[in-house]
């Protein structure tokens, strides 16, 4: 088996309920992309998560634009090196080369696109009157896995963790993780879009409460 085809691919089911269908070679690319390098969390797995709350979201208060709002859940974290400042720049500059390759004659909003994959770097630090609905909605599927099950969070936390293992020294990492939780609890809203706010809240305090206390 070779590694093309050994290597995880986004579900069917949820490509053919996007607003626009990936030619084979430009999905062949980007799922290149989240393979390399290998990831625990930040992996296609991931994108076909948020992908999910997409289109719950598509389903619920629906999207201004939903075509350049799927490209970015697409494309997010498409380059992801942990460590580094510049994973969500070059992941927006991947998905402009893409657009421009694939998608030239779409009337597509590359910019837009550029921008929403931008704002992920700026996860906790957003005010929610800082951006319009589209973006609180789609920042918010990113981060929905704080309000998950119990043990699927964890398994997230100990993804994070072991991307990030070899790359930044234990105690650094640690403390460094811990103030980022400890900055989204102590958030007014975790979540920005009220969609979002109802559903995964409180879930989303009760994981973080538990993690900050949990010994690593």
């Amino acid at each position: 088996m070779s590694f093309a085809e050994s290597r995880p691919s986004l579900p069917e089911t949820l490509l053919a309920a996007l607003p626009l269908q990936l030619p084979p070679e430009q999905r062949a690319a980007l799922e290149a992309a989240y393979a390399t390098p290998a990831r625990a969390y930040h992996n296609i797995g991931h994108v076909a998560e948020v992908l999910r709350h997409y289109l719950d979201v598509a389903a619920g208060p629906g999207w201004r634009q939903p075509r350049e709002v799927a490209l970015a859940v697409l494309y997010h974290d498409a380059i992801y090196e942990a460590g580094q400042r510049d994973n969500e720049a070059r992941s927006a500059v991947l998905a402009r080369e893409h657009i421009a390759r694939w998608w030239a004659e779409a009337g597509l909003d590359a910019d837009r696109v550029a921008e929403l994959i931008d704002l992920t770097a700026r996860h906790g630090a957003i005010a929610r009157d800082q951006v319009d609905e589209e973006t609180r909605l789609f920042l918010d599927g990113d981060m929905a896995i704080l309000g998950a099950e119990p043990a699927v969070f964890d398994a997230y936390d100990r993804g994070i963790a072991s991307e990030y293992r070899g790359h930044v020294p234990g105690p650094l990492f640690r403390l460094n993780r811990r103030r980022f939780l400890k900055g989204l609890l102590k958030r007014e809203r975790i979540f920005l879009s009220d969609y979002y706010h109802a559903r995964y809240d409180a879930a989303a305090r009760n994981n973080l409460r538990r993690a900050i206390t949990t010994k690593r």
